[in-house]
């Protein structure tokens, strides 16, 4: 427990803060502990490639690092720069390149199966075109859905502990790196830390990597449904009619008059307190994922 506070002590006083805004007087609050997350996965992975028997140049594990590495180094750039989504949008393609290292020195599957639409086929162009395609949708959509208290840390959790269960052997990549991130977690609901775009970049980054290194691709794809459905509604309402979404806070509870976005969307029809509405998230973050296994 003193261990705990120490840590939350040291926390306040190294990490920049950001007013938590949906609370009564907006309280600051330490900001980016998602580095925690970045550096003890880098660590961990890196020992696992270490120890791994015959392992050359090229690696699950050095490949997994790699790309959390860079996914937080965007993330911190993006809370030190705040960068229009113009650009950060398109930082995920240079993440890629370790992935289609990894996917052609291996000789990955270049197939995707989805429910109705049955196995779709690419080849070469698996490697070069959709690798990255799926990289960029999973690390923006992730990072596009966040503001609440748990939502940013709770929903990519779950998705990743689905994918963890039917991977295999591969779920070792996670087995310490997922520990953080719900230590993480479990502050971040109660309002005393936030993860900030280091995390939920690297954890976006976690998210694609290990669904294209273990061959859980079209799992990821059907999880990931939600977080597709909110930056489709945002980006749909933003270019077309050039609006945000915003939610409205009354002291106790989240409300909108508009319907920009996955929460937008939920308390549109009933007001929610910050707790019910990403209960409400990552119920349907669980559902998806739960679809997506049984698939």
């Amino acid at each position: 427990m003193l261990i705990i506070q120490a840590a939350r002590k040291e926390a306040d006083d190294l990490f920049p803060k950001a007013p938590d805004q949906h609370k009564q007087n907006k309280p600051l609050i330490p900001n980016g502990l998602g580095v925690i997350y970045v550096l003890a996965s880098a660590a961990y992975l890196f020992l696992l490639h270490f120890f791994e028997e015959g392992s050359g140049n090229t690696s699950p594990a050095l490949t997994l690092a790699a790309c959390i590495l860079f996914g937080g180094f965007m993330g911190l750039l993006d809370d030190w720069m705040d960068l229009r989504w113009r650009y950060k949008a398109f930082f995920p393609l240079i993440a890629a390149i370790p992935l289609i290292s990894l996917a052609t020195r291996l000789g990955l599957r270049t197939s995707i199966a989805l429910p109705i639409l049955g196995t779709l086929y690419f080849d070469s162009s698996y490697y070069f075109l959709i690798i990255p395609i799926i990289v960029t949708i999973t690390a923006n959509t992730v990072n596009q859905l966040g503001g609440l208290n748990g939502l940013e840390t709770i929903c990519p959790a779950i998705i990743i502990i689905g994918l963890m269960f039917i991977s295999g052997t591969d779920a070792t990549l996670l087995y310490f790196p997922m520990i953080v991130w719900l230590l993480l977690a479990f502050f971040n609901v109660q309002g005393k830390i936030f993860v900030g775009n280091t995390g939920s970049f690297a954890i976006g980054m976690t998210l694609a990597a290990f669904a294209i290194i273990s061959d859980v691709k079209s799992n990821m794809l059907i999880s990931i449904l939600p977080y597709i459905l909110n930056s489709s509604l945002i980006l749909l309402t933003y270019f077309i009619f050039r609006k945000k979404a915003s939610l409205s806070f009354d002291g106790k509870k989240l409300s909108s008059n508009h319907r920009r976005s996955l929460m937008t969307l939920i308390t549109y029809y009933h007001p929610l307190t910050e707790r019910q509405a990403v209960l409400a998230v990552s119920l349907l973050m669980a559902a998806s994922t739960l679809f997506a296994s049984l698939v």
